[in-house]
């Protein structure tokens, strides 16, 4: 994984090398690079993610939160080509590379964005993530509270958690944050959480 993926700039040396996605619906071969999450294999818990959560909204705006070389927005991206796709992350070798998988990919409605680079007004209609849970959990609380507020009405969020690192205390810190959350699936010690987008307030009743 490398301990520096979460680092705006890492300082491990580059060694290029490509993982393949291969999904029941698509197969991609991905530049990946040292000093970003993942870069020898596709993480267990993004498969998990790619193999069980339901189809995208086919239109919206559809975001990636830790994009890391961009596995799961091309995801989405392919499996929703009339979606506008944004994958964001403070690693900016890792971007450079999902910007470079995007073009590869043919996927020219998914954009790889630094968080402070997205427009502040834009809501979401899904969220999928495999959130960097190892920045410690003040700094992921403050992460998902950055975005997941932004759903739009009737929008979800999913995301993969393994269990021995907070998944089922995570999915009470959520609910108690306002924001439902139910297990849709658990496979090899992950979890996958449905996390649906707060009522708004002239909804409550």
């Amino acid at each position: 994984m490398g301990e520096h993926y979460f680092a705006a700039n890492p300082g491990t040396p580059s060694r290029p090398r490509s993982v393949d996605l291969v999904l029941p619906d698509l197969h991609l071969r991905l530049r990946t690079d040292s000093g970003m999450f993942s870069p020898d294999r596709l993480d267990p818990g993004t498969r998990i993610l790619l193999e069980t959560v339901p189809p995208p909204p086919a239109h919206g705006t559809l975001l990636d939160v830790g994009c890391g070389y961009g596995p799961i927005a091309l995801t989405l991206a392919k499996r929703a080509p009339a979606a506008s796709v944004i994958g964001v992350d403070v690693n900016e070798r890792a971007l450079e590379l999902a910007r470079e998988n995007a073009a590869s990919a043919g996927a020219a409605n998914a954009r790889f964005l630094l968080p402070d680079d997205v427009d502040p007004d834009l809501r979401f209609d899904a969220l999928w993530s495999n959130p960097p849970i190892r920045i410690g959990k003040a700094a992921l609380h403050e992460l998902l509270l950055r975005w997941l507020p932004r759903l739009a009405p009737g929008g979800s969020a999913h995301l993969v958690v393994q269990k021995h690192l907070g998944s089922d205390s995570l999915q009470r810190w959520l609910d108690q944050q306002g924001f439902a959350t139910r297990r849709i699936a658990s496979r090899s010690a992950y979890r996958v959480l449905h996390v649906a987008a707060r009522p708004q307030e002239g909804h409550l009743r």
